[in-house]
């Protein structure tokens, strides 16, 4: 997903748990997401801390096809978020799957089992300000809609008495209120469309509503988009975009005790742990942070943003079990150009490119990146204060099409997402890095499927 800004100015891109009444058996912890105990006596859900905790988590049939017949064998029982992008996708488009159809299917996977099922809520008013590729269908005013027309039919399916033992985890909104923070107000980076919707607040309002609806039904757990380091991991954005996301937690009757935790990098690359350097290095004197890969960011990686914004954010009135994702779906930088040791000492950025795994050309390069590899395999409960890593994006769709495509979905054309694109301010002015003859966004995309499989780190 993109970058949203550029540094030093505006930065870049990208609860207590709700109180259930019901009660249910305990379950051992488990480390591995799909390794649940089984559980045949089940006869509530419960409330807990970590919805991954000892659980199984379900696989989506229709993705999983998709990879299977694409050489991904390997990763085919992978569980893997599906994502709500549209109000037609509640009963299900091209010939894939509705909501209700896939907890159905998730009750039949559980046979017994905790297990856990996995959506993207993704249909703002005006959504995705800062990029074309991932617009929707709804304009900037359509918060009514949005209300009437999208949440309120996924909550009145979610809430049916049949799902009540499955876990429901929900990614609220991507890309949209860090837009608020880096991309408004005269920065460098500002949109008007980004300036109208922090102006009319139905970004704000809209994840507020989200939250409150669903996490009024005791299963439900929402996990926020916390964006990424290399969009909110400098100084000037770290701690605005905590207080407006508990601003939005609060908002349209809702408050902190809906939201279970947060996701760092949606869709995106950002490495997970970079071993051949830290924040904290120097090079001949000079820091890592003043390389121009780094460029002034407090962070390096996905593990150390995700668990220090953790902490930002029980500092703006979160509480303090809130739990951490990560998606790990194509932050894994394998094959021949992963590095095996740290750079040379000639210059801090020989140094910090001569290690860093991420080989992207520019932190603000989010689309269809050009050798990029599937990460770790999800698991629960990984490092302190996360949750899970968890395949937010599943491997093999598309970020958004590297030409013009008319289509029927609301996704437009972002330069971004073509190879010959030679960058604007939120990438440094740089190639794009994309893949070329990419589909829209969330279409199949075999070339860069296929090329996650073989740059998959730790290998498949």
């Amino acid at each position: 997903m993109p970058l949203k800004s550029s540094p030093g100015l505006t930065g870049r891109r990208r609860a207590r748990r709700g109180i259930a009444a019901a009660a249910a058996l305990a379950f051992a912890a488990a480390t591995a997401l799909g390794a649940g105990p089984a559980a045949a006596d089940v006869t509530a859900a419960a409330r807990v801390d970590n919805p991954y905790a000892g659980a199984s988590v379900y696989v989506n049939p229709d993705w999983s096809a998709k990879a299977r017949a694409d050489g991904g064998s390997a990763i085919a029982n992978q569980p893997t978020f599906i994502w709500m992008d549209r109000i037609a996708a509640i009963n299900g488009v091209n010939g894939t799957r509705g909501l209700r159809s896939h907890l159905d299917n998730a009750l039949s996977q559980a046979a017994g089992r905790t297990m856990v099922v996995q959506f993207v809520i993704y249909n703002l008013p005006g959504r995705d300000c800062a990029a074309l590729a991932s617009n929707g269908e709804l304009g900037p005013d359509d918060l009514p809609r949005y209300k009437t027309e999208y949440i309120d039919p996924i909550a009145a399916i979610m809430r049916e008495s049949k799902y009540a033992n499955l876990r429901i985890v929900t990614i609220i909104e991507i890309d949209s209120l860090p837009n608020l923070v880096t991309n408004v107000g005269g920065r460098p980076t500002a949109t008007a469309a980004c300036d109208r919707m922090l102006q009319n607040g139905n970004y704000v309002n809209g994840v507020g509503y989200a939250l409150a609806k669903l996490g009024a039904i005791g299963n439900v757990y929402n996990y926020i988009d916390a964006a990424h380091h290399g969009w909110i991991g400098w100084d000037d954005n770290f701690g605005a975009s905590a207080t407006l996301f508990a601003q939005a937690a609060r908002a349209s009757g809702s408050t902190v005790d809906n939201v279970t935790g947060f996701i760092a990098n949606t869709a995106n690359y950002g490495v997970l742990k970079e071993d051949h350097f830290t924040i904290n290095d120097t090079v001949n004197g000079t820091s890592v942070r003043q390389s121009k890969w780094v460029d002034w960011n407090r962070y390096v990686d996905e593990l150390s943003f995700a668990q220090a914004f953790r902490t930002q954010l029980i500092s703006a009135g979160f509480p303090s079990n809130i739990g951490m994702l990560i998606d790990t779906s194509r932050n894994g930088w394998g094959g021949s150009q992963r590095p095996t040791a740290k750079g040379p000492t000639t210059s801090v950025d020989a140094y910090v490119d001569g290690g860093r795994y991420d080989r992207r050309i520019h932190l603000g390069n989010w689309c269809n990146q050009s050798g990029a590899g599937i990460g770790e395999r999800p698991k629960a409960s990984p490092a302190s204060g996360i949750d899970a890593y968890v395949w937010a994006k599943p491997p093999g769709e598309s970020d958004g099409a590297s030409r013009e495509i008319p289509n029927d979905e609301g996704k437009g054309f972002d330069r971004m997402c073509d190879p010959t694109y030679t960058g604007n301010p939120r990438n440094g002015n740089n190639l794009s890095g994309a893949l070329a003859n990419a589909p829209l966004s969330g279409h199949w995309f075999s070339a860069q499927f296929r090329q996650l499989i073989a740059n998959a780190y730790p290998r498949l």
